[in-house]
């Protein structure tokens, strides 16, 4: 059996597939929202239609998103966007070492989660402080709040999404 048969009569792992699916399509989602809202077309704008729609719902704050092309905005906030980069991170660590190292959190059992706790509670304080008045919008802020809430899930389920059903874990 060649190497290309046998990588073809491997078995489908879906779970780790679609997760990959739907991060991909969270990562490039938002930023295409404008480029084809501003094709002018029915079908992209339509599509982009779709796209801020999804957006607006789990996003707080939409319309903060950055303008990417001829004044349209993302569809989501820095916040959100910073959340998807913090998982797509993890993801690229999970593909390096297979959930192998210490810093995935399934590891500690309950341990774990006070500091699962801390990284996913980073985007609802920095929203809340925001919100309360204590301090002003800001794209960095939101970004790196997002960016370690996404880091949070992401070395928490990353694990439970890739783990390969026949596969030893560690």
């Amino acid at each position: 059996m060649t190497a290309l048969s046998a990588r073809l009569t491997r078995p489908l792992h879906w779970r780790p597939l679609l997760a990959d699916t739907v991060l991909a399509a969270m990562l490039l989602g938002p930023l295409a929202a404008p480029f084809l809202q501003a094709w002018g077309l029915l079908v992209p704008r339509t599509v982009s239609g779709i796209i801020y729609t999804m957006g607006s719902f789990v996003c707080p704050q939409p319309e903060r998103g950055v303008p990417l092309y001829d004044g349209y905005i993302m569809a989501v906030c820095m916040r959100c966007y910073g959340t998807v980069l913090g998982l797509l991170l993890t993801r690229l660590w999970y593909a390096a070492d297979a959930g192998a190292g210490r810093a995935w959190l399934p590891h500690y059992g309950l341990r774990g989660l006070p500091i699962f706790a801390l990284l996913i509670f980073t985007y609802a304080a920095e929203f809340a402080g925001q919100v309360f008045g204590l301090w002003r919008f800001d794209n960095t802020i939101t970004t790196l709040a997002g960016l370690a809430t996404g880091v949070g899930l992401g070395l928490m389920f990353h694990p439970f999404l890739q783990h390969k059903p026949g596969e030893a874990r560690v």
